[in-house]
Parts: structure tokens; sequence; C-alpha cells
């Protein structure tokens, strides 16, 4: 047996000393990245927030980007750790529920002071090669072993349910500290069991079908070109994230000058917030035009539902992501989460009002809303799993997770 010596000790005590700062920075990374996003993240930020000097964190991680790339490793790594876990579990529906538990019990430690957020994936796209391809490599592990909670499939259409099913999974997951803050701590619990509620069973009340109205969002353009602005640089910002879809990506892809730019609009911050404008106006037209639609609040719910992501699916007019507003200002930030919410509230009142009526389940509509976000938010990164298939039939498959369950496979029969 190999004796340990001082020098062995002191080694191990310098390694266990690298680890711990190591970790600590990476911590604080992910920090600035949430609020900053990877491309707004400075070594002299981050290095404040450890209670270092820059030159400290550069004998860590040589540059900038090799940092953002751990960060977002760590979180890969740590979302793989969770889902291997989650495996452990003997059914679809057990694996999901410990799944959730798992991250439910992280936010509690992390409003606790425990531990440290991970930093969001949004920005992934945005990174540069040759780290581009090795950190999208390592998200589509994430989708694989996800969509593995439902194990394995034997016909096309169960594959592409349960990708489905994943991606929403993943994204409410992610969906969950933009509202869980408003609930006291001692309600996580409660919180964790009604949205494996709705996770598990579904919104629609026994007997629903899904025979939505795609309804009509059409109307004429107030500014004549600016519609076509919006639409380009929202699909860059979904795709490339708030600071790395530059002003002249943005015109590159209409073919217009940077000078255009600035004809409709002043600045880019007031760019994002017009793209935000216009998608929330989107969902709020379809939110009102399905309240005007004839039948059940079920039919409401689903044809507003279906609309918004038959949009999403559209190569023609997508919804700009929650993801880009790590790169607003605060104040500008918070005004755009205070949009959202009464959207999401909307959604909980036409379930309400379902519920009252019998056509919607008696799920915590609240919570159900918020989920839906997530699905309507999100639904833009399976533009291309939709495109392998009829558009109704991707609307309905995507739909059916939510508004059927995550364990309910008519959509895959149908």
């Amino acid at each position: 047996m190999k004796v340990p010596t001082e020098a062995s000790d002191e080694s191990e005590q310098g390694t266990k000393r690298f680890r711990a700062k190591r970790d600590a920075i990476l911590a604080a990374a992910a920090e600035a990245i949430n609020e900053q996003s990877a491309k707004g993240m400075t070594f002299a930020d981050v290095a404040r927030r450890v209670g270092l000097n820059t030159t400290s964190v550069t004998y860590y991680f040589k540059r900038k980007e090799d940092l953002a790339a751990a960060a977002f490793e760590n979180t890969l790594e740590s979302l793989i750790a969770m889902l291997d876990v989650a495996m452990e579990e003997a059914t679809p529906e057990d694996r999901v529920r410990r799944y959730l538990a798992l991250n439910m019990d992280r936010l509690a430690r992390i409003q606790r002071g425990e531990e440290k957020a991970f930093a969001v994936l949004s920005d992934l796209r945005a990174t540069e090669e040759p780290m581009r391809s090795r950190l999208m490599g390592g998200w589509r592990e994430v989708f694989r072993r996800t969509r593995l909670l439902w194990g394995p499939t034997s016909s096309r259409a169960q594959t592409d349910l349960n990708g489905a099913r994943a991606h929403v999974v993943l994204e409410n997951t992610f969906w969950l500290p933009a509202w869980l803050n408003r609930y006291e701590p001692d309600q996580y619990g409660r919180v964790e069991e009604r949205l494996m509620d709705v996770f598990a069973h579904g919104i629609a009340g026994e007997g629903a079908t899904w025979s939505p109205t795609v309804l009509d969002l059409s109307h004429d353009e107030a500014e004549p070109g600016r519609e076509a602005f919006l639409l380009a640089a929202t699909r860059l910002i979904n795709e490339l994230g708030y600071r790395g879809a530059s002003v002249q990506k943005i015109a590159s892809e209409l073919n217009v000058t940077k000078g255009s730019f600035y004809h409709h609009l002043d600045a880019k911050d007031d760019l994002v917030i017009a793209c935000y404008r216009r998608s929330f106006d989107t969902i709020a037209d379809a939110q009102s035009r399905g309240e005007a639609e004839g039948g059940t609040y079920w039919h409401k719910l689903s044809s507003t539902v279906a609309t918004l992501l038959d949009v999403q699916f559209a190569e023609r007019g997508p919804l700009l992501r929650t993801t880009a507003l790590s790169g607003l200002p605060v104040g500008v930030r918070n005004a755009m989460v205070d949009r959202s919410n009464g959207i999401a509230r909307r959604y909980a009142g036409m379930m309400m009002d379902g519920i009252g009526e019998g056509s919607i389940r008696a799920v915590d509509a609240l919570i159900a809303a918020q989920a839906l976000m997530a699905v309507q938010n999100a639904a833009f990164d399976m533009r291309k799993w939709a495109s392998t298939m009829p558009r109704e039939r991707a609307v309905a498959m995507y739909a059916s997770t939510l508004m059927y369950g995550l364990f309910d496979d008519r959509m895959a029969k149908a």
C-alpha cells in the first residue's frame, strides 16, 4: 500500500483548491451569461463576481470564448447527469417525474443560495467554430437522452412524437426560472405536483377532440417593408441570440445597407423591443380571435394554440424567443416579462372558463398557462422537425404533448 507523503498531500490540496476556484469562476461566468449573454460577458465582470483580478481568471481560461464554452459544457454535463438518474426509473412517467423533481430540487437550492444557476443555452449557436460543433453535439446528446425517457420506438410516428415530448420537457424546465419566483419556496412541491399533473394528463377535458380552427392573423402593414425587416431580425435573433445577430447580419439577410436599418429603427435595442412587440401583438391577436370563436373554451384554446404553432413552424413569420431578453437593459427586460405574464394570465383565464363548463380538465390554470408559454415560445426550434411532415400533423403532434399529456399516443396513431 502506498503511504501518503507530505508532498502528495500538498499536491492533492492544490488540486482541490484549483478545482474549487475553477468551479467558482464557472458559476460566476454562468451568472454573467444569464444576465448579459455569452458575447456580453467579460473577464473583468467574472473576476469581480469571484473576488479575483482579471489575470487570475485568465490563468484558468485563456480566452473569454473558452470560459463561455466551459460554462455551457458544465450545463450540458449536468443535464446529462440528471437524465441518467431519471433513466433509473421503470416507466416513462416515473422517469419524467424524476427528472422534473431533480430540476425543482436544483432550483430550490439556488433559491436558498446553496448553488448557482446553470448557464442558459440560448447562445450555443452564436459560439465560434470549432467550439460550436462540439457544443451542438453535446446538446444533441441531451436531446437524445431526453427522448429515451420514453424508451425505444418501433415506428417513425412514435419517434416523431417522442421528439416533440423531449423538446417540451426540456423547454419547460428551462422556462421554470422565469416564473417560479412568483411562488414561495415552501410552495415548490405543490408547483412540481401541479406541473407534473399537466405533463401526465394534459389539459383537454374528457372526450375533447383535436379539431381546431387555424385563425386568420393577416393584417395590413402600417409601414411597408417594416414587417419583413422585423421578421428577418426575429429569425436571426432566435438563431444567434441578441448579441450574435449583428446589425450587419440583419441587413445582409434582407440584402440592404446598414443605413436602411437605421431608417426603420434608431438602435439595436429598439429593434429587439420592436420584435418583441410584434410577437406579443401577434399572440394577443390570436388569443382575441380565439376567444371570439364559437364553441367551447377547449375549442377556443386549441384554436389559439394551433394558430400560433402554425406561425412558429412557418418560415415566413416566427415569434421572438424569450432568450433575447438577456441582452436587454433591465428596465426593458422587466417590461417584456410583464407583457409575457399578461399573455400567460389570458391563457389561464381561458382555461378557467373551460374548467367551469367542463371542456377542460381541472388543472392549475396558472401553472398550465406557463407550460403552454414554454411550448409556444420554443416551437421555433422545431421547424426542421415539423418540415418532415404535413404542417397540420406537426401542429397536432406538438400540441398534443400538453393538450393530451406526454404519455398519450393518439397522435402517433392518427
